[in-house]
Parts: structure tokens; sequence; C-alpha cells
């Protein structure tokens, strides 16, 4: 009897948040189910970066060790097709990794960003990780390569509400905020765990929403030739 091949791209998910994989997990389901998607943490990762205020050699070191081990590894359809890395506080070191390998390594928010821009006008950028504010708002900055309006707004104890348990008080807080937003045409939730408030945030403002997980959907499925 002939081994029957699997033909689904095998994905690998690196994620630094443990909330971060619940949301990753339901928008492959939704968006992309026939992917072989696998999930590798290491909430060290932001706890650490939390704790040092900004990335060092060390750190991106070990994002290279996730990124080489999750390459390296094998499954019924073969090794991984891409990888995405959930959290957004680790550009520069994410860029290492994609220097590194020989498959394609998408940052969280890069397709996000992408299609914000495209749609063009004054863009929201919501976090609820500070340290992942600075690095966001410079990256999608240098991505736009000409100047662009964004507003960073930190949403203050929505990630310690949802870290308890607590996701409705994360969902209101979330709204709360972003209906405080004035001049903003698209709003961009700049982390995977935020993407479940994105009715909330809906209901609240009737603003354009983007969400990382979706967005990032579509960019592997691009990088992958889908």
């Amino acid at each position: 009897m002939t081994d029957m091949i699997d033909t689904s791209p095998r994905i690998a998910l690196i994620h630094a948040l443990e909330e971060s994989v619940l949301p990753a997990r339901s928008a492959f389901a939704a968006h992309w189910p026939q992917a072989k998607a696998f999930d590798l943490l290491d909430t060290s990762l932001a706890t650490d970066l939390a704790a040092r205020g900004s990335l060092d050699a060390a750190m991106t070191e070990r994002l290279l060790t996730l990124g080489r081990y999750a390459a390296a590894t094998q499954g019924t359809a073969g090794p991984a097709k891409a990888i995405l890395f959930t959290c957004s506080a680790f550009g520069p070191a994410i860029d290492a990794v994609k220097r590194a390998l020989p498959v394609p390594v998408l940052r969280p928010n890069e397709s996000a960003f992408a299609e914000a821009l495209a749609l063009g006008g004054r863009i929201g950028l919501m976090v609820t990780f500070a340290p992942s504010l600075p690095s966001l708002t410079q990256e999608i900055r240098e991505m736009a390569g000409a100047p662009v309006d964004v507003t960073g707004v930190m949403v203050e104890g929505a990630l310690a509400a949802l870290k308890a348990g607590d996701g409705a008080t994360h969902d209101r807080l979330a709204g709360e905020a972003a209906a405080k937003l004035a001049g903003v045409d698209t709003l961009i939730l700049g982390q995977f765990s935020l993407a479940r408030a994105r009715p909330a945030i809906e209901a609240a403002t009737g603003l354009r929403v983007v969400t990382t997980p979706e967005a990032a959907i579509r960019g592997l499925k691009r990088a992958i030739g889908i």
C-alpha cells in the first residue's frame, strides 16, 4: 500500500504570550482550516522583555533558536512552509530570523500594516502590551516609506484582565479606549490577543478595524503562493 502524502501546508506559530494562541488558532480554523498549524510557546520572552525594557542579543538568539527549531520540524506535511511570530514586540529579532532561514518568516503585524496602508487615510494602532507600541509605530512608518499619520493607544489594564480570565473587561476597556480616538479612519488591533475585542470596538466606534491574525493568514497564503 502506498502511504498517503499530506499536501496541506505546515505552518509554525511562535508565541511569546499564551493569550495569542487561541486567537491564532481561531483565525486558522475560520480562514485556513486546511493548514497544519502548530504552536511553539515561550512566555518568558514577554516577561523578560518587559523587565529589561529593550531587546538584546541574547533575546534575539533565543528567537533564532525557536525559528530554527520550527523550520527543522517534520510532520506528515513535511517541513514548515512558513513561520508566523505572533508577539508584536520583537520586530528586529524577527527580522534576524527572516535573514537566517530559507522559508518565509512573517512578523505578526506586517500584513495588517500593509493592508491598512493600502486603504489609506489616518491610522490608529492599539496595543495592550506597552513594549510593543514604540517598535510597531516605527515599523509601520518604515513600511509606509512616506509620512503617515499614526495615532498609538495603549489600553491600560486590558491584558491583565485577560490574563485573569476576564475577557469581558478586556473587551470593554478596548472599546472604551477606541471610542476616545479622534480623527482615525482605520484602527489596527496590534496584538493577536486583541482580535477578540473587534466586535466591541466596532460597536463603540464604527471604525474600519484590521485584526492581525486574519491579515497574517492572508499574508502567509501570499508568501507560499496560495
